[in-house]
């Protein structure tokens, strides 16, 4: 199992990375990506089965890569939550609408991403 973390903030990576660690004893590997691009070729690379994406980045923001990975390239398999500083509907609203399975807002419950995460791999 695999879990892709992107954010083009390196603290926020890290701090995601560091919350899900504990998954690596249990099978997970980690990746991470820094920005749009890279996630795309990092998600058709290697079939993630959970990404946490931020919403606001340079080159793709979340919006596109969402909609790219569960429209254009139908991996629909593949699990995402979009992190992101705003709250407002429109954005819960148009995540919904690009594909994603879950909204979270930062700043995040470092325990309520790990209990995501289990609950999406199943362990």
């Amino acid at each position: 199992m695999k879990i892709l973390i992107v954010d083009d903030e390196p603290h926020l990576r890290t701090l995601i990375r560091q919350t899900l660690e504990e998954l690596e004893d249990e099978g997970v590997e980690l990746l991470t990506a820094s920005n749009g691009d890279e996630a795309l070729e990092s998600i058709q690379a290697e079939l993630p089965n959970l990404v946490f994406l931020d919403v606001m980045m340079p080159k793709k923001n979340g919006f596109d890569v969402c909609s790219a990975v569960k429209n254009e390239l139908g991996l629909s398999g593949v699990h995402i939550i979009l992190l992101t500083a705003k709250g407002q509907e429109f954005d819960r609203q148009r995540g919904q609408d690009v594909g994603a399975d879950l909204y979270m807002t930062k700043p995040f419950d470092p325990d309520a991403v790990l209990a995501k995460a289990r609950a999406v791999l199943g362990l």
